[in-house]
């Protein structure tokens, strides 16, 4: 029988995953920071991007599953606490994600009611988003591969709009390299977008439902990231072009419908909102099909309780909803505030440990072993430049961060001391 995911589906997941919080949720974030070089801080988070997709692509193509980069730890590291420290490690990245997503979603559908309406909607709607693609995603594979292309395929197409014909509105004197900040702050940037990047990963957690991962998931990753790069860098020249960044720092919560109405209008600020629910929804589902299915990897390898391997009416796992419930919490009841530099230090150290952990494996993948280096060194090197600045601006951040990190491997520990069950692989063949 055919499966569900084919190389436009899986392009849709990584595209969704990606272009959700990356531009309309961190760009305001990240013009504060980067100024008028925005974009620069997405074309140099977008190539360190790149180099953890190389080894990525060649790990998914010989270790096909629905684990991801959950199987990829394990194969390199083996069964320890190391690899199952990291595998919690991203399973929980993935649920402030969502949550950011969930929030992000929320903020943009209040800009559709009267002025004045119920705060009480921005937790509806939050809770509701969640709900409805954890039915999407109960439903099976084929169901988020369908509905993904068909999310992405919109919103991809309003942003080219918007991109396309505000080009022609830019003032060039907006993007003149003398109003730039100082490089550091360029760099600063591209650690926090990097965030709207890690969505690439959520790809190989897809490898099970392909027909054919060794060609299809690498093309994916490939396609997904450059069509993300791409469109982050039109977007943000825009919205940096078309506005001084005292307003876009004003509106930086919905700076892309602000930057739309010089030339598009009220209509302009409306479409832009409109493409903000597809990209958040798209990401929300993408994302919580990658997320579910890391929790029930990890289940399958002894790295969380049972109750994320248990079936439910035969369908799905308890770990999907889980997942969702926990989401839904943290959308609801927590200052997101800071989850972007969180968010992005977290998925650097798991890429890292992705790279470091196919160094182990490169003569079974054919991989560039200088490649696999250079790919880890830059994923440190951010990571290290994030980590400097949140101490220096946000040391409360960074004692959550490391609260969570710390949290992560000593909660795995006890795990591992009180229970018998033992990290697997979960792909054997080959």
């Amino acid at each position: 029988m055919k499966k569900g995911i084919g190389l436009w589906s899986a392009v849709s997941i990584g595209v969704g995953g990606m272009i959700g919080a990356g531009i309309f949720s961190i760009l305001g974030v990240a013009t504060q920071i980067a100024g008028n070089a925005v974009y620069l801080s997405f074309i140099i988070a977008g190539f360190v991007a790149l180099l953890s997709t190389y080894s990525y692509a060649k790990l998914g193509a010989r270790y096909p599953s629905a684990g991801g980069p959950v199987e990829f730890l394990i194969k390199g590291f083996g069964g320890g606490v190391f690899s199952g420290g990291f595998n919690i490690l991203l399973w929980i990245g993935y649920i402030f994600a969502l949550s950011l997503y969930a929030r992000a979603f929320a903020s943009y559908a209040m800009t559709f009611l009267p002025a004045g309406s119920s705060g009480l909607w921005l937790y509806i709607f939050a809770t509701g988003i969640v709900v409805l693609f954890t039915i999407v995603n109960f439903v099976g594979a084929k169901a988020v591969g369908s509905s993904e292309t068909l999310i992405v395929a919109i919103k991809v197409g309003i942003l080219l709009l918007f991109a396309l014909i505000g080009l022609f509105f830019i003032n060039p004197s907006h993007l003149s390299p003398s109003l730039w900040p100082l490089g550091s702050n360029i760099l600063f940037g591209a650690g926090i977008v990097f965030l709207g990047y890690e969505g690439f990963g959520l790809i190989t957690n897809a490898a099970e439902d392909m027909d054919n991962p060794g060609k299809t998931l690498p093309r994916a990753l490939y396609l997904s990231v450059f069509i993300t790069m791409i469109i982050y860098v039109l977007v943000s020249v825009v919205v940096v072009g078309s506005l001084k960044i005292p307003s876009i720092l004003a509106a930086k919560d919905y700076a892309l419908a602000e930057a739309a109405r010089p030339f598009l209008g009220l209509i302009g600020f409306k479409l832009m909102a409109l493409a903000a629910l597809f990209s958040t929804a798209s990401a929300i589902n993408a994302t919580l099909y990658g997320g579910a299915n890391v929790s029930y990897t990890i289940a399958k390898d002894g790295g969380l309780p049972k109750v994320f391997d248990r079936k439910l009416w035969g369908k799905s796992t308890e770990g999907l909803f889980i997942t969702s419930g926990l989401v839904i919490l943290l959308a609801n009841f927590l200052d997101l505030g800071g989850i972007a530099m969180i968010g992005s230090a977290a998925f650097l150290l798991i890429y890292a440990a992705v790279n470091l952990a196919h160094m182990n494996l490169y003569k079974q993948t054919g991989a560039n072993v200088y490649i696999i280096i250079l790919a880890a060194f830059s994923c440190l090197v951010a990571l290290g430049i994030l980590i400097y600045y949140t101490a220096v601006y946000s040391q409360m951040t960074l004692i959550v961060l490391l609260m969570i990190i710390t949290a992560t491997f000593v909660g795995e520990w006890a795990y591992r001391k009180y229970s018998l069950r033992v990290l697997r692989a979960r792909y054997v063949k080959g």
